[in-house]
């Protein structure tokens, strides 16, 4: 088959965490990740590459269409080498270390693997992963994604859109939201038993977000299936959002009419809002989102209003004040 292609660095002493800390636990869990996270950024931005390591590979894919909508990518912009995007990764189930989650993540087994869709649809229904595959021809899609901590990449994701199985199982008038879980594998995941978060991973879209033609339900990248460090074997993929809205490994979707829980957003809600869309101009508590380092690359490049894809999902918030509904 043939694809059709197209400064933060220390650790402040503020963010070491107290004794009086350790006994509340939310507190001291924030503290824990806000001090890899910052020593994994200050690695980032001293501008070292990410080591070479050996590259596993995914399965090929059958049937891989060409993108289907324009990826606006500005001229120049590139995708990320395969190499790259395999072997950095932030998936904290398997390990906050973002060079480790590859090998941590080896032995995950993703087959046989269901998908149950239910909630506020006129069709409940769980999705056998091949079955899932087949609801729609899968599509290669590149898009630009945006890590808050402030390194991007350029993937050529393979999906379908979340909307084709949306319409499957008939959303009812009421349903407002759509809420995802992460599977809870603890045996296989070992950063699932620690504390640095509450597990299993959750999160939400609006329903309308959810049905926007570039919100896809991913299940490869460079026409390979997904390895486990990139979300096997499904993930989602929202491009104009943080990449920790991109939940990965999913096994449940619930369509709801209240706003649903979101893991960063229930562990740190002034750092991490609902939306979480990439807003150049509202900045991380401690640090700016002016500009990201793209993987791969030296020096920094302004970051984009809604990460470049702002005249397809401006208007799903306009009149909403992007300061407080972060």
């Amino acid at each position: 088959m043939v694809l059709k292609k197209k400064n933060p660095g220390d650790v402040l002493s503020s963010e070491i965490t107290d004794e009086h800390l350790f006994l509340n636990r939310r507190n001291f869990v924030r503290a824990g990740v806000v001090a890899a996270s910052a020593a994994a950024t200050g690695w980032l931005y001293r501008g070292f590459a990410v080591p070479e390591q050996e590259t596993q590979a995914g399965v090929q894919l059958a049937d891989v269409q060409a993108e289907a909508l324009p990826t606006r990518l500005a001229p120049g912009e590139v995708p990320t080498p395969y190499q790259d995007i395999t072997n950095y990764n932030n998936f904290y189930e398997f390990t906050t270390d973002k060079e480790g989650v590859a090998r941590v993540g080896r032995n995950f087994v993703s087959r046989p693997w269901a998908v149950s869709v239910e909630g506020l649809v006129q069709k409940p229904r769980t999705f056998d992963i091949d079955e899932l595959a087949r609801l729609a021809p899968q599509e290669e899609r590149l898009y630009r994604m945006r890590c808050v901590e402030g390194w991007s990449m350029v993937i050529p994701w393979v999906g379908f859109p979340l909307a084709k199985l949306l319409a499957a199982v008939e959303p009812l008038g009421n349903a407002k939201f759509v809420a995802f879980e992460t599977v809870y594998a603890p045996k296989q995941m070992p950063g699932q038993r620690s504390g640095v978060l509450d597990w299993p991973y959750v999160e939400g879209l609006r329903l309308d977000e959810a049905l926007h033609p570039l919100t896809i339900l991913a299940t490869g990248i460079y026409g390979k299936s997904l390895l486990p460090q990139n979300g096997a074997p499904v993930r989602l993929v929202v491009p104009w959002k943080y990449g920790f809205k991109g939940i990965k490994s999913i096994v449940k979707i619930r369509l709801t009419a209240e706003q649903p829980p979101a893991t960063w957003n229930l562990s740190a809600s002034d750092e991490y809002g609902f939306y979480s869309n990439v807003n150049p101009a509202v900045a991380h508590p401690r640090w700016s989102q002016a500009t990201e380092r793209r993987i791969g690359e030296w020096g920094r490049r302004d970051t984009l209003m809604f990460n470049g894809y702002a005249d397809q999902v401006g208007q799903l918030y306009a009149g909403m004040d992007l300061r407080k509904n972060f």
